[in-house]
């Protein structure tokens, strides 16, 4: 007998490709098995993100392409999971009569039971201030790096941000939980950990914070590499940044989001941090990392945002060189802060300022790309290039992507590359 198979489809941040693991591992556990063609599967899951319309409105719209499956199996179960979920509730079912589960980021244990519900559709978004999906183990089909969820929901209400109303109140997972996650990656192969959360550094579990545990997962045998992200700029403290610095395999790479460059509309984001403060603590990241790799978050056309605001972004970047960044137009979501002030800055506007903080990244990038030029770096092997399956990829220390143009390169392995070339958001490689 042929085993049911499960698609799962995922938008958004690291959170939700965590979120898909745990869901992957639960249909493991009564004998699912994945499949990457969703004409073949049972159940198909769209895992979704509401943090931009953009990501909302793709994740909607695939659903709907899928609606022709149910006419080919009509016993497939089609799953809208996630935020836009949590946020729609019911109100998508109206829009999406052919959706059988609706799921929000708390509910995913119930999975399992809902395989043969007979009473569709189902719908649970209720928020949990204890669930931290302790004692589930992900599926992962990745090869080289994990992701390990070690807190979820928010607490810092940014104005613009519908986290908190999506996924919850802070709450963190226990020392002991995740140290038994990251050993049981390492025992399977993983080279590389990365440490998830939204706001990654606010961890605090009994006396244990972020850098505490820090110090733990990279003291455990066998983890080569370790990443965390999104720190807040609030809770990076020098406690965390000693143990950056003490400890080789923590990978010297912090995603600063900085959002805008204005204390103005800093404090009008909620945002608990003045300019000044950002390019501070910037300056004490590089004090203990010098060669430490510094990316962001810049969102333009904020409400408020006037041409001198917007003007304080494009000076903190050029005083900061990011090595990268994302960069967005502001868009209202529901139920924020943020959403009840006038939507005063014009689109074309909007689109003009992006344009030109785009254009100012990639001059950074590049520059700093380029300084790497003739340099050794480390480099841990993680796939094959898309454009060439001869050539395999890679990432440094400090997170930026190397080609390797020649030699061979196992993927798991550290590799020494000097570095021969640059262009983009690429750097090229040759093995020493």
């Amino acid at each position: 007998m042929n085993s049911k198979k499960y698609y799962i489809e995922t938008y958004g941040c690291q959170m939700n490709e965590a979120d898909s693991e745990i869901m992957a591992g639960l249909l493991e556990r009564v004998n699912y098995t994945s499949t990457y063609l969703p004409e073949e599967a049972d159940i198909i899951l769209v895992n979704t993100c509401s943090v931009r319309q953009g990501a909302d409105n793709r994740a909607i719209a695939r659903l709907s392409q899928f609606k022709h499956l149910k006419k080919q199996n009509p016993d497939l179960l089609l799953g809208l999971v996630g935020c836009v979920a949590q946020r729609d509730k019911g109100k998508i079912l109206e829009e999406k009569p052919f959706i059988d589960l609706v799921l929000g980021p708390d509910t995913y244990r119930q999975i399992p039971e809902l395989l043969n519900k007979q009473e569709l559709p189902f719908v649970d978004v209720h928020l949990s201030k204890q669930e931290v999906y302790d004692g589930l183990t992900p599926f992962r089909n990745t090869r080289v790096n994990a992701w390990v969820s070690i807190m979820r929901g928010c607490d810092k209400f940014c104005s613009y941000c519908i986290v908190p109303f999506t996924r919850g109140r802070e709450r963190s997972r226990s020392v002991k939980s995740i140290v038994e996650e990251v050993r049981q990656a390492v025992s399977g192969g993983y080279i590389e950990v990365t440490l998830l959360g939204q706001n990654v550094n606010s961890y605090c579990y009994e006396e244990n914070r972020f850098p505490d545990l820090l110090l733990t997962v990279a003291e455990i045998p066998g983890v080569k590499r370790i990443r965390f992200t999104s720190p807040h700029p609030e809770d990076v403290d020098e406690a965390m940044l000693e143990v950056m610095h003490e400890h080789e395999n923590i990978c010297k790479h912090i995603h600063l989001p900085l959002q805008a460059g204005s204390t103005k509309i800093l404090k009008s984001m909620n945002r608990t941090y003045t300019q000044e403060e950002y390019l501070n603590l910037v300056d004490k990241i590089r004090k203990y990392m010098p060669g430490c790799g510094i990316t962001t978050d810049i969102i333009v056309g904020f409400p408020g945002e006037t041409q001198d605001d917007f003007n304080d972004t494009l000076y903190v970047m050029d005083q900061v060189v990011f090595d990268n960044a994302y960069m967005f137009k502001y868009s209202p979501r529901p139920n924020t802060s943020a959403a009840k002030l006038p939507d005063d800055v014009l689109g074309k506007e909007k689109s003009e300022r992006l344009n030109a903080v785009i254009e100012k990244q990639k001059v950074h990038t590049l520059q700093k790309n380029k300084a790497l030029i003739g340099t050794v770096q480390s480099i841990l092997v993680d796939g094959v290039s898309k454009k060439d399956s001869n050539e395999k990829i890679g990432r440094t220390d400090t997170n930026k992507l190397v080609i390797l143009k020649e030699g061979n390169a196992d993927i798991g392995n550290i590799i020494n590359v000097q570095i021969i070339d640059a262009a983009g958001v690429s750097l090229f490689g040759k093995i020493q």
